[in-house]
């Protein structure tokens, strides 16, 4: 059974764009709908709620109060929805704010245990322009693209594979491992080391370094020339890209991003490898990798760039994310990693759940 989560009151008088949509892509599944945050929470206690739609109506300001309550419920118990899986669905009546509130929300849910299939948000903006090229291509109007998308969104939440299903699959055989940093002092290495000393003779460890190669960003180039240079596997600048990313990702089964806090952002080389896997997105799936993260913040926020990483390769290039997806640390100067308590136990539970 789906557990059909909607906390707004516009879901009572009917009528709205949301509730035509879910008319749309429900009938034929067993769904229970759950109206407020402690109906929401003594259900996720139960252990009858596996499979979770997330759908949300935010007024033009972006501001929806039980939504946020919802948010921080999450965030209060790392393990509340563990072994459960989930997609969101955010219509706005404005042009703003569908995206981040969309990628905020499942980023609460994975820090509670939830896993997502790749590409797991739709989000409609108030005039669903954002709608203008799927339609364009399937050759409809934008509501019957919204619609379908949210057919397509709820086939991809039944194909995910978790928990005994998923290992019997035989999944994280190959892991790799992308960073820039320097073994010496960077505390984001340090933390690397620390879990891949953890993987056992059961996982395939690959790791590479962008930080001696050029790693140029994205020129931009049009969809057609870029598809045209991904189908050889290739991109318009080649390179080390080319040469060992691109092999490395098609043959991996998970991907770790290490990605120290630079002015919470992710830092640059590391932008320019997500912007340049849009070539090689283009013809080929990434549905059955998992995008893991490991972030140290010399301050404080990790979590803003485990939201853009949520959104790049999860929301965006369709990597899965598996529950608990990113290792946030917090640690200044070299070394201060090693003095966090419970790093040795935080690194081994990491590796734990990249193995399977």
């Amino acid at each position: 059974m789906i557990h059909l989560v909607r906390l707004d009151k516009s879901q009572d008088a009917g009528g709205d764009r949301l509730s035509d949509v879910l008319k749309h892509a429900l009938p034929g599944r067993e769904y229970r709908r759950i109206k407020t945050v402690s109906e929401f929470l003594l259900a996720s206690l139960t252990g009858e709620m596996k499979e979770i739609i997330f759908a949300l109506s935010i007024p033009e300001n972006g501001y929806a109060p039980e939504w946020f309550d919802l948010i921080g419920c999450l965030m209060e118990r790392p393990g509340r929805l563990k072994d459960m899986k989930a997609v969101v669905i955010v219509d706005g009546k404005g042009e703003m704010f569908t995206k981040s509130i969309g990628r905020e929300l499942i980023f609460a849910a994975n820090y509670a245990g939830c896993a997502f299939p790749g590409k797991p948000l739709v989000e409609a903006t108030g005039s669903l322009y954002n709608f203008n090229t799927s339609a364009a291509v399937k050759g409809v109007d934008n509501m019957t693209a919204y619609k379908e998308s949210v057919s397509e969104l709820l086939e991809r939440l039944d194909d995910l594979k978790i928990g005994k299903e998923e290992r019997q699959n035989g999944r994280h055989a190959k892991v790799l491992a992308i960073h820039s940093g320097n073994r010496e002092t960077s505390n984001s290495l340090a933390l690397l080391d620390m879990v891949k000393s953890n993987f056992g003779s059961d996982v395939e460890y690959k790791e590479i370094s962008v930080r001696n190669g050029e790693i140029v960003d994205c020129r931009g180039c049009g969809f057609d020339t870029c598809k045209h240079f991904g189908e050889s596997g290739e991109c318009f600048y080649g390179g080390v890209m080319v040469e060992q990313v691109y092999p490395a990702i098609l043959d991996c089964d998970a991907l770790i991003l290490v990605c120290p806090n630079y002015n919470d952002s992710i830092g640059a080389n590391m932008l320019a490898i997500i912007n340049r896997l849009t070539a090689l997105f283009y013809n080929n799936s990434f549905a059955s990798k998992k995008i893991y993260a490991i972030i140290v913040s010399g301050y404080s926020g990790g979590e803003l760039l485990a939201e853009q990483i949520i959104g790049a390769m999860n929301c965006n290039k369709g990597f899965i994310l598996p529950p608990n997806f990113a290792l946030l640390e917090t640690a200044n100067k070299p070394g201060d990693l090693k003095k966090i308590p419970d790093i040795e136990t935080h690194a081994l539970d990491f590796a734990r759940k990249i193995s399977g």
